[in-house]
């Protein structure tokens, strides 16, 4: 009979220590009380409606600063077609290269007198015609050709459009 006594007394205080076990761990675990806990509905604010003004900056740099920014943007995307058409870049590049190029130029030609715009329109016409060259050769058949034309186009601006020529001549 002692052993069933004992074994009775044993058998409640394991059942007396796993109940409270279980107690601890239900009103100590912080994630079963947030299980159910009620959450707070949040309010709902009326999102504003996003209006995009475009503002146009004037720009505080002088005629020589700006051509000599136009100057090197246009001389950066010769190098870069040249570069495109020496190594068989994308063909979308080379298309972007000489666009970029030409706005670059046109934009220096808005700043220079009437007689050299007229000679910078020539260069202007040229990268328009090589433009269109390197659009149309798709397969690249004609990269010597339109990589040359490229380099006597940069050589020959170099040479007239320089700022040390040009410095009289803008507006």
């Amino acid at each position: 009979m002692m052993a069933h006594n004992f074994r009775f007394r044993i058998n409640h205080c394991v059942k007396l220590l796993l109940f409270l076990c279980l107690i601890i761990n239900l009103i100590g675990c912080e994630a079963f009380v947030r299980k159910f806990t009620r959450k707070s509905k949040k309010e709902k604010f009326p999102e504003a409606d996003i209006v995009l003004v475009p503002e146009e900056y004037k720009s505080n740099m002088t005629k020589e600063e700006q051509y000599r920014q136009y100057f090197l943007f246009w001389k950066s995307w010769q190098d870069e077609l040249i570069a495109s058409l020496i190594k068989g870049g994308s063909h979308k590049r080379q298309i972007d290269c000489s666009e970029e190029a030409i706005k670059n130029l046109v934009n220096l030609r808005a700043l220079l007198i009437e007689e050299k715009q007229k000679k910078i329109d020539y260069y202007i016409n040229r990268l328009n015609s090589l433009k269109e060259a390197v659009s149309h050769d798709i397969y690249g058949y004609s990269l010597d050709l339109n990589r040359q034309t490229a380099e006597q186009i940069r050589r020959n601006i170099l040479r007239d459009f320089s700022y040390n020529k040009i410095k009289g001549c803008l507006k």
